[in-house]
Parts: C-alpha cells; sequence; structure tokens
C-alpha cells in the first residue's frame, strides 16, 4: 500500500461515521504518530510505500475509530498547553478547558516568589506540570486516588522535565497536611449522572468513570471536601481554583462562599459556559 491509497482507505472506511475534513485530521495524525512525517511532506509523497507493520497499525487504528476510540489513546499522547503528554484509560485526555483554567491560574502567578501550589486529582499530571513548566519559582504537589494514574502523571513529569511531589490519596478521607499552600487547584468529577445522556460515546466507553462522575444527590462532594481542606491547609490570602459543572456555577459560588471564602469569582470558558471559579481565603 502506498499513501496516497491509504487516503482512499481512510475515507471509504470512515465516512459513514466522520466528516472527511476529520479523517483527514485523523490520518495526518497518525501518520506523524506511526512515520514521522507531516502533513506536507505525506502531501508531497503520495507513492511513499508502507512497510507491513505500518499497513497493520493503521487498519487497527481504522478499526478503533469505527469503535469510536478517541485518536489520544490509539496514538496514547495528547497536546496540552504546549506539551506532550501520555494518556491511558487510567487518565482522563486533557481539555481544552482545563487550558484555559491552568492559564488563568499562571496569569495570576508569574510574578510570585518561592510559593507552594497543590493540584488535587492529577489524572494525566496535565494542570501540575503544565505549572510547573512555567512557574519555575513555584514547588508544586499533586494528589490522585489511582495508583495507574499517579504512575502516568509521574512518566509525563519526567518527560517534561520538571519536579512535581506526588501524594497517593483521595481527598474524600486525606485530612491533614504538613505542608501549608499559597494555591490550590482542581479539576475534580463534576458530571451528573443524569447528565449521562449528553456525553458522547468515545468519552462514555472509554474514559474513567471515577474521574468523570459524581451522584446526583451529592453533586458537589468533591467540592465540598476540597474546599474544607483548603479552608485549614491554604496559606491566609491562598488562592483555591477550580473547574466546574456549568450548570452549576451558582451553587458552586455559594458552597464556597459558605465555607468562609471571599472574593469568589466565577468565569466562562470560551463557549460561554460557566466553567472556572477562583476564591481567596
Amino acid at each position: 500500500m502506498i499513501l496516497k491509497e491509504l487516503k482512499v482507505y481512510f475515507r471509504a472506511e470512515l465516512s459513514s461515521v466522520f466528516e472527511l475534513s476529520e479523517i483527514d485530521v485523523f490520518l495526518y495524525r497518525l501518520l506523524d504518530y506511526q512515520l514521522q512525517i507531516s502533513k506536507i511532506d505525506a502531501i508531497l509523497q503520495p507513492d511513499l510505500k508502507l512497510g507491513v507493520e505500518d499497513v497493520f497499525f493503521f487498519k487497527k487504528a481504522v478499526k478503533e475509530l469505527l469503535d469510536e476510540k478517541p485518536l489520544q489513546y490509539i496514538i496514547g499522547v495528547t497536546q496540552f498547553y504546549g506539551l506532550n503528554f501520555k494518556v491511558t484509560d487510567a487518565t482522563l485526555i486533557p481539555r481544552p478547558e482545563t487550558e484555559e483554567l491552568v492559564d488563568w491560574v499562571l496569569k495570576d502567578s508569574l510574578k510570585k516568589d518561592d510559593f507552594s501550589i497543590l493540584d488535587i486529582g492529577t489524572g494525566s499530571g496535565c494542570i501540575p506540570i503544565s505549572l510547573a513548566k512555567n512557574l519555575p519559582n513555584a514547588t508544586i504537589t499533586t494528589m490522585d486516588v489511582s495508583n495507574e494514574a499517579i504512575a502516568v502523571a509521574k512518566e509525563n513529569a519526567k518527560s517534561n522535565s520538571v519536579a512535581v511531589y506526588f501524594i497517593h490519596d483521595s481527598i474524600l478521607t486525606y485530612s491533614s497536611s504538613l505542608n501549608k499552600y499559597d494555591v490550590i487547584v482542581s479539576n475534580p468529577p463534576y458530571v451528573r449522572n443524569l447528565e449521562k445522556h449528553e456525553i458522547k460515546k468515545n468519552v462514555l466507553a472509554y474514559e474513567p468513570h471515577l474521574a468523570l462522575f459524581v451522584e446526583d444527590d451529592d453533586a458537589l462532594l468533591f467540592y465540598r471536601k476540597i474546599t474544607e481542606f483548603a479552608a485549614i491547609n491554604l496559606n491566609e490570602n491562598g488562592v483555591l481554583y477550580f473547574e466546574i459543572n456549568q450548570y452549576l456555577g451558582a451553587e458552586t459560588v455559594e458552597l464556597v462562599k459558605g465555607l468562609g471564602f471571599s472574593s469568589v469569582e466565577l468565569r466562562k470558558d470560551l463557549s460561554g459556559n460557566d466553567r472556572m471559579l477562583k476564591a481567596i481565603k
């Protein structure tokens, strides 16, 4: 098989599920991953012959795409805030909205010296590692209940050449800390079971439900526990940042204020949804 035949194959196999423009994005991303050739190089070399192993890889990828497996899980890597991150079925695929949260923390923190940050719910490590890469004066710690997620995050910290300290524990039961922090940031589980009908199959079938869903009758469980922890373990004038459920902005603000935080700011994402919250102790 040669490249131009591969393109025809991809379009023929995937056009019943995806738009042609999306199929081409998949193809060029997979070519870059498997063959290390750019889109322009692929276009300029339509007669490039593929090896047997490469053909097997692309055919397997087509089958997985037809099963709606996310491309990031197929190749095992994604980009976040300009960095490469390994992802597995133990970690969520980082979202653009979370990049907006990281950007908010960074813009507030760039001029600070010698300060500490705690991230709660590390997943792939995208939040703490992106912060560590851009805040050399910060000491950054992260926590997760999943051993598998921590193992992935440690790999990502190493590959991105940053120092991050890891805690294996659940914030639902973790009550004491030897350290005080200047910033606590979290993107905890916040999708209610009643909202599952809004979630695409590629998320429901492949991404870890532990990191996504909460019970309908206690949707703000993690926000309450984290805010209670922050009330004790943030330094005076310390800052708490959350990514939140777009439908529960007002309720989350009320919860955080009720637990003693002032200057609570609710911010929309680029799609116009209530998505982030900042509060000062």
